[in-house]
């Protein structure tokens, strides 16, 4: 693994596109070491100019607390200040362990409060900040990637990242702290039939997305990365997000289900996950 250190002009960057809703992103790394093959941001500049395998390499945000303080004052004369942390890596990949440059930012934000703040992980490390997410109460939402129960299929997409056990584990933590929390069923793939049960079980909130409503090029980055000869199954075409919404149906209810951008954007006043 390479590492890098960077300090940042910036840590909000505004955003656009599939992120409607939102002001700004935060990332606090470049790159990620979960390595996932169906990542969309292997086919995003910052991927792509690299010319070094995803996955090699990270580069960490240096954290200047009174610069990212500012930052978030600044913003807020602004207007709303509505975050999504992550887009383009994870915030609790395993770099974070040692680092805690998330946790650091996520201090500054207790302090100045955002609008809102989404968080997007697939790590069982999001359970350490639980204490300030229970500061952000009102203004956040924790959303855990969990796109199967089975750990053949995981094994075969994504290697690198956390078991699903330990990411269901993390679900039912948010849920007994009070934390708003979401299963991220995102992108869809081969399940079981117990897999709607499971998530039950750990949230009342579920988004579900593909490889086509999903990566912001209407499949095309997803083929461009083959990721349809991963399967062995007849899973890959845009049909199959509907039979998976079906499947879902007969055990949430149809407020808990959302899908692919809806289920991303910042929770209303009053709303509850």
């Amino acid at each position: 693994m390479e590492i890098t250190r960077k300090t940042p002009r910036q840590f909000l960057t505004k955003t656009s596109g599939f992120l409607h809703g939102y002001q700004y992103t935060l990332n606090p790394y470049i790159g990620c070491s979960f390595e996932c093959f169906y990542c969309y941001v292997r086919r995003l500049p910052v991927s792509l100019f690299r010319k070094k395998e995803w996955g090699s390499w990270v580069d960490i945000k240096e954290v200047n607390s009174m610069q990212f303080r500012k930052e978030l004052q600044k913003a807020k004369k602004k207007g709303d200040v509505t975050i999504f942390m992550s887009s383009s890596t994870d915030p609790y990949q395993p770099i974070e362990v040692k680092e805690k440059i998330t946790r650091k930012l996520l201090e500054e934000m207790v302090i100045e409060k955002p609008d809102f703040l989404f968080v997007q992980t697939r790590s069982p490390l999001v359970t350490r900040d639980i204490d300030l997410f229970q500061k952000l109460k009102g203004h956040v939402l924790v959303s855990i990637t969990i796109e199967t129960d089975r750990e053949d299929i995981k094994k075969r997409f994504s290697p690198k990242a956390p078991p699903i056990k330990a990411r269901i584990k993390v679900l039912e933590k948010l849920k007994e702290a009070g934390i708003p929390s979401q299963a991220a069923v995102a992108p869809v793939l081969p399940y079981t039939k117990d897999f709607p049960y499971m998530l039950k079980n750990v949230t009342n909130r579920v988004c579900i997305d593909d490889f086509f409503l999903g990566n912001g090029a209407n499949g095309v980055r997803s083929k461009q990365l083959k990721v349809n000869t991963l399967f062995m199954e007849n899973w890959f075409h845009p049909e199959m997000i509907q039979h998976v919404y079906h499947d879902f149906q007969k055990v949430f209810h149809q407020n808990e289900i959302f899908i692919s951008q809806e289920g991303f954007l910042p929770l209303k006043r009053g709303d509850e996950a």
